[in-house]
């Protein structure tokens, strides 16, 4: 298709870049005629395959620029690009159906279009070639599903992301308390430790006061049984000179009251 209408600098470089791709598929089909080794057969169709990976690529690019275009270009012109890209998408199928010829001849497995696609997902070429057979209001549902399943999915991890916030903010909150729950608990044992301090050292002190009371009743034991050995001694012995006589319990002295009546009787 001849671009015979105007593009801008970027779409452009990008339907450069296709036709270029186009040119290498079709020069590495004719290669791939002339090659008689299986093995260099199957190298050259991987080589063929990654370049058709690259086009479809290409062509998505080219797909979302000319939806950034849509409102900038005159009508007519858009359904001109929008038919390059139709047109784009079907000579890349055409290349897909020529792998997958080359590949039944060579008994090959199935070479993927696009890495990661499981075995029940359609193959990319499929997509191409289903949305080019849809209509435009068939690839408006198809997009809204899509949107409304991302949505779905958006929603759902708003959820996810809501019951983390809560279980963050109620794992912070316990936390908090079970720190200022040790706080107390620190403070009560500093108090604890203070009190048995104390307690330890009044102990101390009341050892030693009954240690000293102890001796006291000890020493004040020895002096009462003195005195009472003393008593005992006197009474048992009053005229024993070597033991002085206790003050207040010495007999009187019987003489000096003689002495004292005859001195008086004389002056009478």
């Amino acid at each position: 298709m001849a671009s015979d209408y105007p593009m801008s600098p970027e779409l452009e470089h990008i339907d450069g870049q296709i036709q270029d791709i186009f040119r290498a598929l079709q020069n590495g089909f004719q290669k791939l005629d002339k090659i008689r080794d299986s093995n260099r057969q199957a190298r050259e169709l991987e080589e063929l395959t990654g370049k058709m990976r690259e086009c479809k690529r290409l062509i998505k690019e080219f797909d979302g620029v000319l939806k950034d275009e849509e409102g900038k270009v005159p009508a007519d012109v858009h359904k001109q690009l929008n038919d390059k890209k139709q047109f784009m998408i079907k000579e890349l199928n055409s290349y897909v159906t020529l792998r997958k010829t080359y590949q039944s001849s060579l008994g090959n497995k199935r070479v993927e279009l696009f890495e990661g696609a499981g075995p029940s997902e359609p193959a990319p070429e499929d997509h191409a070639q289903l949305a080019s057979e849809m209509s435009n209001q068939e690839l408006v549902d198809a997009g809204r599903k899509k949107m409304d399943e991302t949505d779905q999915a958006i929603e759902r991890s708003k959820q996810v992301v809501e019951q983390t916030i809560e279980v963050g903010t109620q794992t912070a909150a316990n936390l908090k308390g079970q720190t200022e729950q040790m706080g107390r608990i620190v403070n009560e044992l500093d108090t604890i430790n203070f009190s048995i301090k104390k307690a330890s050292q009044m102990v101390k002190e009341i050892g030693r006061q009954v240690a000293t009371d102890k001796c006291i009743m000890g020493l004040l034991a020895l002096i009462v049984c003195g005195v009472i050995a003393i008593i005992i001694v006197k009474i048992v012995n009053p005229h024993n000179k070597s033991i002085r006589d206790i003050p207040g319990l010495a007999p009187p002295a019987q003489t000096n009251r003689r002495l004292l009546s005859t001195d008086l009787l004389g002056g009478f």
